[in-house]
């Protein structure tokens, strides 16, 4: 027997596949980042999978439900993602409790100043986050071609993306790796969800 609530099996939602880059960024560097994940989610998926990039402070939330693949990134102040996108994370309780998110693919990105800036523990904050939501993570498996600003994944980072910007305009920085980087994390992350969309599990109300 269930109960009125049971979650039941579904198959991906009916208007296509969709993946929501929701991010937080400061002066601009971190958009960049998260631009440059649409973009290569985008030029991988053509038009098997709608990918939208959205702000925390304007954020589409119809857009954020109905994506079977959430990609979250923040800047990373004092060790940490910042406040705004601890806001945002804190908003989803609801959602956290009746389960909106659950089944759903989840990835992180974090930019920083420092080459470490302790972006891993902003990674981590984002994975508990979505573990949090019964959300399945998934990882960067780009090997490193070195550590060069030319380079991918210079700084070896397969939890998710990890990109570092100077004290310069987000024109300048981050520079060519960190982006192609982030299109190579993009197409990834469209290749997971095309190749393994969810079936996600819905509540199911009397």
């Amino acid at each position: 027997m269930t109960d009125k609530a049971s979650i039941v099996n579904s198959s991906p939602l009916d208007e296509g596949l969709k993946m929501a880059v929701i991010y937080h960024s400061n002066y601009g560097h971190t958009r960049k980042v998260a631009l440059a994940i649409e973009q290569g989610a985008r030029d991988y998926a053509q038009d098997k999978v709608e990918v939208r990039a959205l702000d925390v402070d304007d954020m589409d939330w119809e857009f954020a439900d109905a994506a079977q693949m959430m990609v979250f990134g923040s800047a990373v102040y004092m060790g940490s993602i910042t406040a705004e996108f601890k806001t945002f994370m804190d908003s989803t309780s609801k959602r956290w409790f009746h389960r909106k998110w659950h089944g759903k693919w989840a990835a992180g990105f974090a930019n920083s100043g420092g080459l470490s800036g302790d972006k891993l523990a902003a990674l981590q904050q984002i994975c508990g986050f979505s573990m949090q939501h019964g959300m399945n993570w998934a990882g960067f498996p780009v090997m490193p071609t070195g550590h060069s600003e030319q380079d991918i994944n210079r700084l070896s980072s397969f939890m998710g993306l990890m990109t570092q910007s100077g004290n310069d305009s987000p024109e300048v920085t981050p520079g060519e790796g960190d982006i192609n980087s982030a299109k190579l994390f993009g197409e990834h992350l469209a290749q997971t969800l095309i190749n393994q969309p969810p079936k996600l599990q819905l509540n199911k109300e009397d």
